[in-house]
């Protein structure tokens, strides 16, 4: 018996060994990627194009994160995305949320038809046209509404809240709470919202990284560039390489003004990554419970 438990045990620790190693591994792959960036940013690009930047930075320079700094556009685009992200995950949540209660309620007549209607929706749309020509009718074009509506109560998350309020507030506990003259409004808020911190959470983090990272609805229903988000203004400047003039004033040659122009680029990247960076520890543990939790059952 005992050498069973010994031969066990050297299994598992062999087990354990393979999986720190290959995670270390995987960790690695998805964080060299921004590491890189980071150590770019702060480097000579001749350095980088010839190779020789990949561990640390090489002809340290902060050139990049000046004219980023004093550049208006970045910060009118930082301030909007901070906006739509805000005003867009406060919109979402709550339509999220008050949607799948309901449909998590046995009691609710019709729910099941209701559910296959919603499910529909998932696999046909209307298309990029008819999406257009109804946030031009309902005169949203060009406004904050256009970026914050149309996306808010995506029914893949109504199906993840929906199951978490299956499987962790159970009938019992609306059974017991309406015999003390609980109303459903009361309970809603009093006891299911508070049991239901961790896929909140978890709808917070996947509303704020959509609406921080999307860039498409913006270039497809503003045109006013004092309403771009900060993503538009990065994609212009990484894909399109349309640098503002003003980050290029004191640059003459065009050498030179290709080279600032990758130091910004990697400096972009590196600022519009930083909030969703700082937020996501914060939400870690919520995060990690909501979606086990929320993937139980469908």
């Amino acid at each position: 018996m005992n050498q069973l438990l010994k031969r066990k045990s050297r299994g598992d620790a062999w087990f354990d060994a393979i999986n720190v190693f290959l995670l270390t591994v995987v960790m690695l792959l998805v964080l060299f990627p921004l590491y890189f960036v980071l150590i770019a940013s702060f480097s000579d690009p001749n350095l980088i194009y010839s190779g020789e930047v990949w561990l640390y930075p090489k002809g340290f320079t902060l050139d990049g994160y000046e004219r980023i700094f004093n550049d208006s556009s970045i910060w009118i685009g930082y301030a909007n995305s901070i906006l739509y992200a805000g005003l867009g995950t406060l919109i979402g949540v709550a339509v999220t949320v008050f949607a799948a209660y309901p449909l998590a309620r046995k009691d609710l007549v019709g729910r099941s038809a209701i559910m296959w209607f919603l499910m529909i929706t998932m696999f046909f749309s209307g298309g990029l046209i008819p999406t257009y020509l109804l946030i031009k009718d309902l005169h949203m074009l060009n406004t904050i509404w256009a970026l914050v509506i149309p996306g808010a109560g995506g029914i893949f998350n109504v199906i993840i809240v929906r199951t978490f309020f299956q499987s962790s507030i159970p009938d019992e506990m609306w059974e017991a709470a309406s015999i003390d003259g609980c109303s459903n409004t009361r309970f809603f808020w009093s006891i299911v919202l508070p049991l239901s911190k961790s896929i909140i959470a978890v709808m917070v983090l996947y509303h704020v990284v959509g609406f921080w990272n999307g860039f498409f609805d913006a270039l497809i229903y503003l045109n006013d560039e004092s309403k771009y988000p900060l993503q538009l203004v990065l994609r212009n400047i990484l894909v399109q390489n349309q640098v503002n003039s003003g980050m290029m004033v004191d640059v003459e040659s065009y050498a030179a003004k290709m080279r600032v122009t990758e130091l910004i680029k990697y400096g972009v990247i590196m600022v519009s990554s930083l909030p969703l960076l700082i937020l996501y520890p914060f939400l870690q543990k919520y995060f990690v419970k909501g979606v086990m939790i929320g993937s139980i059952k469908g």
